[in-house]
């Protein structure tokens, strides 16, 4: 099956160009979600745990441990999810089958508007333990303000990926639900004057100068000769 043009990716088996390829839209904003998620985890692994007198580690988000494992749960997911879906740029133009693809951008818009929702909740999360620490631990204020500005940037990153796979998946649709006539009756095509509202002039008709079969009639005299037996 061609799939020149399928869902917005070139033809399967193309040659490769490294400069085009780091060019695309998709792969910059995905690279900017693996960086945006290597900063949230970096900054909360850093400096979001303390050592208690108790002996055990706390979270400097209010003392909330659930607060600092969301965010660098979700964190280490996207930074997983960033480069397999870079990945799968990279693998997107090699697909020869149009199903692959579908499956391909209905998986990355579905993970990457999910992925967009989990990074407002953390956002939200994360803001609001901050917000009712008292006493956060020295040098630990710009690595959590830190996080938590960056899960904010996390969503329209996030939101951007996803709105791209819906650009992607509209261009494949609008061409599976494309009527016949506006694929094959283009331009240049037999028979595309027709659909327009014009003669077909695909197969005409043979012009003759003379009728066939036809005879010029003698108007004179017609000598008759009596068979001979």
């Amino acid at each position: 099956m061609d799939t020149s043009g399928a869902y917005g990716g070139g033809k399967a088996g193309g040659a490769f160009d490294p400069q085009a390829f780091v060019q695309r839209p998709h792969v910059i904003v995905r690279a900017v979600c693996w960086l945006f998620s290597v900063i949230v985890m970096g900054c909360i692994s850093a400096k979001g745990w303390r050592t208690g007198e108790d002996g055990k580690d706390h979270c400097a988000y209010n003392d909330d441990t659930n607060a600092c494992n969301y965010g660098v749960g979700i964190s280490v997911i996207a930074f997983v999810a960033s480069i397999g879906f870079i990945a799968g740029e990279y693998l997107f133009e090699q697909m020869s089958s149009v199903k692959t693809r579908k499956h391909y951008v209905l998986a990355d818009m579905g993970f990457s508007a999910f992925w967009a929702f989990l990074y407002f909740v953390g956002f939200c999360y994360l803001s609001n333990a901050w917000g009712k620490t008292d006493n956060p631990p020295l040098g630990t204020a710009n690595n959590m303000q830190g996080a938590i500005a960056f899960c904010f940037f996390s969503i329209f990153a996030w939101v951007a990926c996803a709105f791209f796979a819906f650009q992607r998946f509209r261009v494949g649709a609008d061409a599976a639900f494309a009527p016949a006539y506006e694929v094959e009756g283009g331009v240049g095509s037999p028979g595309a004057f027709a659909y327009a509202g014009g003669p077909d002039t695909s197969d005409p008709q043979p012009v003759y100068s003379e009728p066939p079969f036809s005879h010029k009639q003698n108007t004179g005299n017609i000598e008759y000769t009596a068979p001979t037996y």
